[in-house]
């Protein structure tokens, strides 16, 4: 179960942030700036927050591999359409249309794949949610849900190197930026996701008594309470289950701080070193895969530190790692062009990504695994209307100050705006499993 809901995931990833290594040759080849493409990711970063929010409930409630095929399959269908942006374009414009005409619709028309492929990849991360917390008990959850967290880091990481020698194939002259390639940063994770969607089909199980199985120990008394309420008639709302724990809205706003620092390295990263180091595509791809790597590393540890020496209190170690990336970020600003910066970059991603997978274990262990996927999903939105943010505002103090220093600045602060979210939650407990 925890190999193929890895897979499953990796997968969207492959289908969401190839985005980001064609944006440059999406304002280099089709003349869309950087505000328009700082548009796009705020209206799909707010569309899959809120897309994770409800088919976070959804997934509490239908078979779990159905929902994740369903969205994938969407997914690769719609990265299939970026690739004929242009075309698609073109039967909106009459004959003789002008160049600003013709950007104008090309970003409606990214903007628009780009909000669709946006709601369907929220119908990923619920249903892997939910297997996790019926298949693993709470006392290995911080642990093993930050081992499929790696899923974050393997697509990421992948999808870097991949995209980034695609789009430096395409060079010309001394532009490095990727000149009609970026069409095979969407076609080329297509396929990939079509492969992996027929395996998932196959091998993906559903939770333990789906399969016919026994609960999984140490999530019995739970289900026995709410097979108890269900026989009573009063079964546990959403509300009273996620919605009236103070520490779950605490919780979002870290989410937010969280995804605001990554959306900076995993959405504009690929353009911030090529235009702020100078690096080629395919040298900023291999940047952006060690960063992810290194967040492997990174949730790997934090997990196993959480239950070994927190006592599963994961805030309690998120406290210190948020600092940590603002020290590394303010570091990767001061540091000039060469391996020190890239190792700079390459530790922000090892402390974020511990905070990152461990609001979902906290969010789980708050609420329980019946609320699983609802409050995953509830603080899923605030961590997209932070990547939304992000993405604009990044692009917009970039492209009116020419420059990636003052970005950059910004993010650090919203990372030390982190560490204190999550000082509020030092005194939470690790669980409410028996309740």
């Amino acid at each position: 179960m925890l190999g193929m809901t890895i897979i499953g995931y990796t997968l969207f990833y492959f289908l969401r942030k190839n985005f980001s290594f064609a944006m440059p040759g999406l304002e280099q080849d089709l003349g869309v700036s950087k505000s328009m493409l700082g548009n796009c990711l705020f209206a799909g970063g707010i569309v899959y927050g809120i897309s994770k929010f409800l088919n976070g409930f959804i997934g509490d409630r239908v078979n779990a591999r159905k929902m994740l095929c369903f969205g994938l399959a969407i997914c690769v269908c719609v990265n299939i359409a970026f690739g004929f942006a242009e075309e698609i374009a073109g039967l909106f414009l009459g004959e003789g249309a002008d160049a600003a005409s013709r950007v104008a619709t090309l970003a409606v028309v990214i903007g628009g794949l780009y909000v669709l492929s946006q709601f369907f990849q929220g119908t990923g991360f619920p249903p892997c949610a939910k297997l996790l917390a019926f298949w693993i008990p709470p006392n290995e959850l911080a642990t093993k849900m930050n081992l499929w967290n790696t899923s974050h880091s393997i697509g990421g990481g992948i999808v870097a190197k991949i995209c980034g020698v695609i789009m430096g194939l395409g060079v010309i002259g001394s532009a490095n930026q990727g000149i009609g390639m970026w069409k095979w940063c969407f076609w080329s994770m297509a396929a990939l996701g079509f492969a992996g969607l027929v395996l998932l089909w196959f091998g993906l199980p559903g939770t333990p008594e789906e399969e016919g199985l026994p609960p999984v120990p140490g999530t019995e008394t739970l289900k026995t309470e709410s097979q108890t309420t269900m026989i009573k008639g009063d079964r546990p709302s959403v509300w009273k289950g996620v919605f009236s724990h103070p520490a779950i809205w605490v919780l979002g706003c870290c989410n937010f701080t969280i995804n605001a620092v990554r959306a900076l390295v995993a959405d504009w990263g690929p353009t911030m070193l090529q235009e702020a180091k100078h690096l080629t595509s395919s040298e900023a791809g291999t940047v952006i895969m060690a960063f992810e790597f290194a967040g492997i590393a990174g949730m790997l540890l934090s997990g196993w530190v959480t239950d070994r020496f927190a006592g599963g209190r994961s805030p309690r170690v998120c406290v210190f790692l948020m600092a940590l990336t603002a020290l590394f970020l303010w570091l990767f600003l001061k540091l000039p062009t060469g391996a020190a910066s890239g190792a700079a970059l390459c530790a922000v991603g090892f402390c974020l990504y511990g905070p990152q997978a461990l609001t979902g274990v906290a969010a789980t262990n708050l609420c329980g695994k019946q609320f699983a996927g609802t409050s995953i999903g509830f603080i899923s939105l605030f961590s997209y209307i932070g990547v939304s943010i992000s993405g604009k505002v990044c692009g917009t103090l970039a492209q009116s100050t020419g420059g990636w220093q003052m970005p950059v600045t910004v993010i650090a602060s919203t990372a030390v705006a982190g560490m204190v979210f999550f000082l509020l939650l030092w005194g939470a407990k690790a669980d409410n499993y028996g309740e």
